[in-house]
């Protein structure tokens, strides 16, 4: 069983009402200094909306922290998922998921060439094409679903255009996965194989 973490003096913070507007301040300012490095090209307005977000995010998830990094670290973490999240959403706002659906909006080719390593490349291409393949004998749900995660897509969004929620669109890839990957197996590939395909 592990040990209670020590206090840490953030949490001690932002946990008493007499200190929290002054520990909020200054964990907004170290919140907006590293977003602006990681997300440079979003400017001051986008790592101001960012870490208003990520603060409330911090306050609710506190009890979470399990002093594994120093608490920084920990808030920007969650920060950096949200600032990317939300330049995903941004990303896909003008795509259709009409595209998708015959697969014109997913690329899984893979240029094969004599240099070092074209071997794998090969391999590579061989798991896309079987991959490709078996994707275009999921239901037409599936097929839409998963090559919008495939492509990027946050799961929020592909909800969202479809008029469903998170938990169906999780069980409908979910499911496509599990088929892709027993699809995949049974044409000799391993798990190993599978990562960064469909894992």
């Amino acid at each position: 069983m592990p040990e209670p973490m020590t206090s840490d003096p953030w949490v001690e913070k932002l946990k008493d009402p007499t200190q929290q507007e002054e520990a909020l301040t200054a964990l907004r300012v170290r919140l907006v200094r590293g977003l602006k490095k990681v997300f440079s090209s979003g400017g001051e307005s986008f790592a101001e909306d960012i870490a208003q977000d990520a603060l409330i995010r911090i306050l609710e998830k506190i009890d979470q922290f399990e002093g594994r990094s120093q608490f920084p670290t920990w808030a920007m973490s969650i920060a950096v998922r949200l600032a990317t999240s939300q330049v995903r959403r941004k990303h896909f706002k003008d795509v259709s998921l009409e595209q998708f659906a015959d697969g014109e909006g997913l690329k899984l080719d893979v240029a094969v060439d004599t240099l070092p390593g074209a071997a794998e490349q090969i391999e590579q291409s061989s798991i896309y094409q079987n991959l490709s393949e078996l994707i275009d004998d999921l239901s037409d749900r599936q097929q839409t679903a998963v090559r919008a995660v495939l492509s990027g897509m946050p799961v929020e969004e592909i909800a969202n255009r479809t008029a469903s929620n998170r938990n169906a669109v999780y069980k409908l890839v979910h499911d496509a996965r599990t088929k892709l990957k027993s699809g995949l197996e049974a044409a000799g590939y391993s798990a190993e194989d599978l990562t960064g395909s469909i894992a």
